[in-house]
């Protein structure tokens, strides 16, 4: 018997199909990318791109 393949999701931040991490109100984020912002120090260049990522998290859109 063959399983069901399961579907990823799209992270907000990396932009990649990824099938684990957590949602963030309609937004999802793998877990790589999770890690990586609770360890980037805000002085960091990453931490700005993180926050521009992280603002389509507030921006709901609707698929056509």
């Amino acid at each position: 018997m063959m399983g069901i393949p399961l579907m990823g999701k799209i992270c907000v931040i990396c932009e990649c199909e990824k099938s684990v991490g957590i949602h963030l109100y309609m937004s999802f984020i793998c877990e790589e990318c999770e890690a990586d912002i609770l360890c980037t120090d805000t002085d960091n260049p990453k931490y700005t791109f993180f926050l521009e990522q992280l603002k389509k998290t507030t921006t709901p859109y609707l698929n056509k």
